[in-house]
């Protein structure tokens, strides 16, 4: 859940890099929210209008587009990319691309992600002894 809110909080960042982890646990998150909100809507029984589902939607679309361009971003690809789903077998190409290993080290989008928690929990850990 940790990382579905740290997506949330960066709501409006499209600069800088997002580690697999961060980005298929949103994916996974969503998914579960959407079944649920599906099934609410269908207890609701309003013909043809889903309401909390499309207010979740409208919801979360920004902070899942600007987490996908991260995520880019650590593979080393522009944010432009996500424009390839128009493509014939583009959506083939962004779904391996999103579950490729980021590059090590830093890259034209910023620091590496995993290597800031490395350094960070490292510190912690310093400072407790």
């Amino acid at each position: 859940m940790n990382w579905y809110l740290e997506v949330l909080k960066k709501y409006f960042v499209f600069s800088g890099r997002a580690r697999r982890k961060e980005y298929w646990y949103f994916v996974l998150f969503n998914i579960i929210a959407f079944v649920v909100l599906i099934n609410i809507d269908q207890a609701i029984n309003i013909p043809e209008v889903s309401i909390v589902f499309q207010v979740f939607s409208i919801g979360i679309f920004i902070p899942g587009l600007a987490v996908a361009i991260r995520r880019l971003h650590d593979v080393g690809r522009s944010g432009w990319f996500l424009f390839i789903i128009f493509v014939p077998f583009g959506t083939i190409w962004l779904v391996v691309s999103l579950a490729k290993p980021g590059v090590n080290g830093p890259n034209k989008y910023g620091p590496d992600p995993k290597n800031i928690e490395a350094i960070s929990s490292s510190s912690i850990l310093d400072e407790n002894i």
